[in-house]
């Protein structure tokens, strides 16, 4: 894997290690191939720099995902429960206007009927029997 081939002029070469990319005076980028010849250096750099560009842009993804995640679970809690005993404290005062409207309601058919006992002798007994 140390050969670089040349297709201008059709020879090995050894690789030359100084440099990370070969000097276009040995071989053009289109023209050389890296240790096998179907490995074009034009291609090698597209698909290295996409792969890592990937790699770069999910990172970057995951970053953000889990900084938000974060900041959304500590926040959340705080409003999730104070929202909640909003709403648990608005369905206690209903519960409570729709018991006095019943109680109300049940006063006024007690009266209606004469069913209603008196606050001041609330035990006696009905007149009828």
């Amino acid at each position: 894997l140390q050969c670089l081939w040349c297709y201008t002029n059709k020879t090995c070469i050894d690789y030359p290690v100084r440099s990370i990319l070969p000097p276009s005076s040995l071989c053009s980028l289109s023209k050389a191939r890296w240790g096998v010849c179907w490995i074009n250096f034009e291609a090698l750099i597209i698909a290295i720099a996409v792969v890592a560009g990937l790699i770069l842009v999910s990172i970057a993804v995951c970053c953000c995902y889990c900084c938000y995640c974060r900041r959304r679970s500590r926040s959340r809690p705080d409003e999730e429960e104070e929202q909640l005993a909003r709403k648990r404290e608005e369905r206690r005062l209903q519960s409570l206007q729709r018991k006095h409207e019943r109680k109300l309601k049940h006063d006024e058919i007690r009266k209606k009927y004469g069913l209603l006992q008196d606050s001041d002798n609330p035990y006696s007994r009905f007149e009828n029997e």
